[in-house]
């Protein structure tokens, strides 16, 4: 399976203009460069950042490396479709985009409060991109030019490509395909097929015959003739051991099986050509009103997401059968150094002189390394998004950003903030046989345990570490991409060089838990592992002659966690000296395999059905204020209403004023005053707070 390289293609005849400064935001920047219209219009929910951690940047710079003329609208206003017209009508396509971050969780909080600034909008304001942008962006961009195809993307519409359970709605809703009268979903890390898209309407084929484009969504009236189609429970059953003849109970809003010109499969042949059979999951209109069918058709559709082996997928909406084609191919390493490599500016576009993009400031002086993650974690969507296969930048085209960065780069001081990506320290680590990997169908390369297939020598990230803090003009190399701590242990000399050069005082990573039901429904490893990590930690920091703390990160309320993990997680973060700033409540991402958990009450880990496992979420307010409380357990906000739940589980031993309780009985004046339903409470104290054993004001973190 050897795709084509992505710059392969002839280029399009608009390569002899030159590359331009900025991206055109505006007719005069068009003008200036000499276009008399653009051939590709890319729509961001973002502020306009030609740096390679934005999506737009690398999708536009890409394109116009193919020869095509690229120009950007950010942040248009919504509420009309004149912004969307602003660029003149593109002549070959709209790419519409929410942004780096899904619309509906970078507004809201996972409380479903409205956040009041966004990190990805100049002087981080609030209100600039609406809910659920894509859908909009799309409808506008119809609007403004009729008839010019409409293709959505990034991690919005990723997210969004199937059926998926909202969250925000407390619904099932449709594909963002569907709802957005698009032309056309790209998922995943798309720069595969945007470039081929883009030459085949260059070329003049229309659109809606482009369907065979791997990483793609379409629709369709009909399944085309020559393919078999598998019913997703002959894949895996969702029903009872003595299943009944149709799959599903209620086929109410499917056509006739005598009118689908193929051949539907109960009974699975032995040999099938993979590349003409596509699974046909459980409808939109059913997994809307049966959850068990939900988690069946979110397991199925995780189940086929390996390059590899991955079949095409159906599902049927309304009248329309919603096509997803298999995940696209990895990038090569030199593919992806030549993508990271454009020609970027590397800071915000002029336009918006000195305002400060929160999100920028962020990663300016950062390098992302490589992308994808084999974690596989349920809560987790850069798996769903960029898949589980490594894609690796090489070495010398990493070194060449920092020296970049180091020359080019306004205000940089020699100090590196990251060099990483979904994962600080998966890097070149594989299967160790292709053949295996490309048949494999697990969820998760390190859950329950490290596969065996799995090479896991993080050397040649310690050697790039030590190169990189050795380049003349660099002080320091910082790591502040998210840690896979099991995967560290497996290489010493790793923790060693990330303890002794890379750490900045601090170090975050997120066990999420310490209890095996929750660590089990999010897939990550038991409390063990950081155990050992945290001695590595130690013994490395004390040797360096560094004080140096582990943060750890812990999720509250997520699926699988009842009110006794909680209050023994609890427990176990006052044992252990810590006192959480801040904490994080689960919120369901769409598509999400925890999401499926929290909607189903099912676990898709396992062969979904009807009386399969069942999986318990703290989905009431008021439950997923006490889990967060317990997180904060020293904050005498949370006191009376932790005091009422222990008391109400039997542990009201754990109410005192020694070092062995967890609350105390006094209340400070002015704090804790209404309980969790609203109720006005009376403060009273019980203790003195200056004579109590365990009532002095709170200290800082202790040291680790």
């Amino acid at each position: 399976m050897t795709p084509k390289d992505i710059f392969s293609y002839r280029r399009y005849w608009a390569h002899k203009f030159t590359p331009a400064p900025f991206l055109p935001m505006s007719r005069e920047e068009m003008e200036e460069l000499g276009w008399d219209s653009c051939d590709i219009v890319i729509v961001t929910g973002d502020a306009y950042v030609d740096h390679p951690s934005f999506g737009m940047a690398i999708v536009g710079r890409l394109l116009e490396a193919q020869g095509f003329r690229v120009g950007i609208i950010a942040q248009p206003d919504w509420r009309s479709p004149d912004d969307f017209k602003k660029l003149g009508r593109p002549n070959l396509f709209f790419g519409v985009t929410a942004g780096n971050m899904d619309s509906m969780v970078n507004r809201y909080t996972s409380d479903r409060k409205i956040r009041s600034d966004d990190a990805y909008t100049p002087d981080a304001e609030g209100g600039k991109r609406p809910d659920r942008a894509v859908l909009v962006y799309s409808q506008r961009c119809k609007e403004a030019c009729k008839g010019v195809p409409v293709v959505i993307g990034g991690i919005e519409a990723s997210l969004r490509r199937i059926a998926h359970f909202d969250y925000w709605q407390e619904k099932v809703r449709h594909s963002a395909l569907v709802d957005s009268k698009a032309d056309i979903l790209l998922y995943g890390n798309a720069e595969r097929a945007i470039v081929s898209l883009a030459h085949r309407l260059a070329a003049g084929e229309p659109i809606d015959e482009i369907t065979d484009l791997r990483g793609t969504a379409i629709l369709r009236n009909a399944i085309p003739e020559g393919w078999t189609v598998i019913d997703a429970s002959d894949v895996e059953p969702p029903g009872e051991a003595t299943p009944p003849p149709s799959p599903y109970a209620d086929t109410s809003a499917e056509p006739a099986a005598a009118t689908r010109p193929v051949v539907t499969l109960h009974s699975r042949p032995k040999r099938l050509d993979r590349s003409r059979t596509v699974i046909r999951l459980p409808g939109y209109e059913q997994v809307k009103r049966d959850p068990v069918l939900y988690a069946h058709a979110s397991r199925i559709l995780h189940l086929e997401s390996n390059p590899g082996n991955a079949r095409a997928l159906v599902q049927r909406h309304g009248q329309r059968e919603l096509w997803l084609n298999p995940p696209p191919i990895p990038l090569t390493s030199k593919e992806l150094d030549r993508v990271y490599e454009l020609p970027y500016q590397r800071v915000p576009h002029p336009a918006y002189g000195d305002a400060r993009i929160p999100a920028y400031e962020m990663i300016r002086f950062s390098i992302n390394i490589m992308r994808g993650c084999f974690g596989g974690c349920t809560f987790c969507s850069i798996t769903e998004h960029e898949g589980r296969i490594i894609q690796n930048r090489s070495e010398a085209s990493i070194l060449r950003e920092i020296e970049t960065i180091r020359d080019t780069v306004p205000g940089f001081t020699g100090i590196i903030s990251d060099l990483g990506g979904p994962t600080a320290n998966m890097w070149r680590l594989h299967c160790k046989d292709p053949k295996i990997e490309a048949a494999c169908r697990r969820l998760s390369c390190v859950y329950p345990g490290i596969c065996k297939n799995m090479k896991t020598d993080q050397m040649p990230l310690v050697r790039l570490y030590r190169k990189a803090r050795a380049l003349p003009g660099i002080k320091r190399v910082f790591i502040a991409s998210g840690l896979r701590y099991d995967l560290a242990v497996e290489t010493p000399e790793y923790v060693k060089e990330l303890v002794t050069h890379h750490v900045g005082g601090y170090l975050k990573i997120a066990p999420e838990h310490i209890e095996p039901g929750p660590l089990a429904h999010m897939m990550k490893p038991g409390i063990g592992t950081y155990d050992r990590f945290k001695a590595m930690f130690e013994k490395y920091s004390k040797e360096a002659g560094k004080e140096q703390y582990l943060i750890p990160y812990f999720i509250a309320a997520h699926p699988g966690t009842s009110d006794e993990d909680m209050l023994r997680l609890a427990l176990w973060l006052k044992r252990n000296g810590f006192r959480a700033d801040q904490v994080q409540a689960y919120l369901p991402s769409p598509m999400a395999l925890a999401t499926a958990m929290w909607h189903s009450g099912r676990n898709p880990l396992k062969k979904v059905t009807r009386n399969g496992e069942r999986v318990f979420s703290p989905r009431g307010m008021k439950q997923r204020r006490l889990h967060k409380a317990f997180l904060r357990y020293h904050d005498p906000e949370n006191w009376p209403l932790l005091r009422d739940a222990l008391k109400r589980m039997g542990r009201a031993d754990l109410i005192g004023n020694g070092k062995h309780h967890l609350v105390p009985r006094w209340q400070p004046a002015g704090t804790g005053r209404t309980r969790a339903g609203g109720r006005p409470m009376r403060t009273t104290h019980t203790h003195s707070p200056t004579r109590s054993g365990n009532a002095r004001r709170p200290r800082g973190r202790r040291r680790k």
